[in-house]
């Protein structure tokens, strides 16, 4: 009885989660009649309406948005203890999510991850983009990575690259016609490629800084886009200049496809950091992979 009761409770937590029969039905591996049924059944046992259905949304009721919210953190902290003893086989297993923006899961997890999977055929990983500064625990995410300015102070920050820059970068067409910029100020006079981040109300503000003398520009031009690469591609097609990480246009810098302005006014800052809940509990998969992107940066910075 205990058993099919936590399957239930479980199943009413897939829906009210999910908001809908049918991507509950397909997370769960279960047809939406026998779902239905599923949560039919419970409401009959607890005498309780916990959802309301209509032809196009399903929600929970007062007495079901309670219920979740008791349910959510036990269970999901059942699921956590039984997938870590299940981690203590012999070959490290486990799935792992990770919330990260597009440079860092292009410039850092990603390399680090390419070498360590294969090494362990049993620990899955999920990287999900995502420029905004995103509740890991309420995504149900196992960490995140952002630059660690941006970290609550609750949590773990492990540093996992070197220090970064960016750059300020346009073609060499677009300057054939325009006065290079030599102080931040000016890029108010220049056609410049705008990032749109929900978190910070809009479109990016470039920040500069210079003996401590710290500056935030908003620029304008005829592009916007929510993707570092496409910036770049705008940058080469001469539309304007964009502000990116410095890695990101190294090989186009090197090539003089790429010209690159305001280098002073990029100092370096503190590069990316993984961070989790410090009360979460490391599965042997989790610090398995923190090790491996520890390692990555130590290379990294001894071949700086």
């Amino acid at each position: 009885m205990l058993a099919e009761n936590l399957n239930d409770l479980a199943a009413f937590l897939a829906v009210a989660r999910e908001r809908s029969f049918t991507k509950a039905a397909a997370k769960l591996g279960v047809t939406q009649s026998a779902l239905s049924q599923t949560i039919r059944n419970l409401e009959t046992r607890l005498g309780l309406r916990l959802l309301t259905r209509t032809t196009r949304s399903v929600a929970p009721t007062e007495a079901g948005e309670r219920l979740a919210k008791t349910l959510g953190t036990r269970l999901d902290e059942i699921e956590a203890e039984l997938s870590a003893l299940n981690e203590l086989r012999e070959r490290p297993a486990g799935a792992i999510r990770i919330t990260a923006d597009e440079h860092a899961a292009n410039r850092v997890l990603w390399p680090a991850l390419a070498r360590f999977l294969p090494r362990y055929p049993d620990i899955k990983v999920e990287i999900v983009i995502d420029f905004g500064l995103t509740d890991i625990v309420s995504g149900r995410y196992d960490a995140g990575v952002r630059n660690v300015e941006l970290v609550a102070k609750d949590m773990i920050a492990v540093p996992i690259a070197p220090p970064m820059r960016m750059a300020v970068v346009g073609s060499p067409g677009y300057f054939a016609e325009r006065a290079r910029p030599t102080v931040p100020e000016e890029l108010t006079a220049h056609s410049c490629i705008n990032l749109r981040l929900p978190t910070h109300g809009g479109l990016y503000a470039w920040e500069f800084d210079k003996n401590g003398r710290e500056m935030r520009v908003r620029v304008d031009g005829q592009a916007v886009f929510n993707s570092v690469a496409l910036l770049v591609r705008a940058a080469l097609d001469g539309i304007g200049l964009a502000y990116v990480p410095e890695t990101e246009v190294e090989p186009y810098l090197e090539s003089g496809q790429l010209l690159r302005v305001l280098e002073d006014w990029c100092e370096p800052f503190s590069g990316y950091h993984l961070y989790y809940p410090s009360r979460r509990q490391q599965s042997p998969a989790f610090a398995l992979m923190v090790e491996a992107l520890r390692a990555a940066r130590h290379e990294a910075l001894t071949t700086i």
